[in-house]
């Protein structure tokens, strides 16, 4: 592995949350793209290609599974681990996520040490 920072993508509308992940992240070495909505959050990942990507699913503009749905398939970006951040715990939602192409599902509140571990484990790190 290259000394290249691995770069995580967090589109999240709640900048608290953003903000929190941001620091967490970087704290444990990795380079952080933001956005807000999800249509910029979709077109980051068109441009900036990150290594991860952190998706809320109740975004403006785009909701999080459409937007995991539009890089799941399409050749360029499908092999971007996704993990869908959310506060909807139903099972339906986890199912739907996971339909969409999302490489895990995971509930807010998180636990900063579990995201971490899910990070690491996707990136292969």
């Amino acid at each position: 592995m290259t000394d290249k920072k691995r770069r995580i993508l967090i589109v999240e509308d709640e900048v608290e949350m953003l903000k929190a992940l941001q620091l967490r992240l970087e704290a444990n070495g990795y380079e952080v793209l933001t956005a807000q909505d999800g249509l910029s959050g979709l077109n980051k990942a068109r441009s900036e290609k990150p290594d991860l990507i952190l998706l809320d699913v109740m975004l403006p503009k785009m909701d999080g599974f459409k937007i995991c749905r539009m890089l799941k398939f399409d050749q360029d970006y499908k092999n971007i681990p996704v993990i869908i951040l959310t506060a909807k715990v139903q099972d339906s939602d986890v199912e739907q996520g996971l339909a969409m192409g999302a490489d895990a599902y995971m509930t807010k509140p998180y636990k900063a040490d579990e995201l971490v571990g899910k990070i690491k484990e996707l990136l292969g790190d």
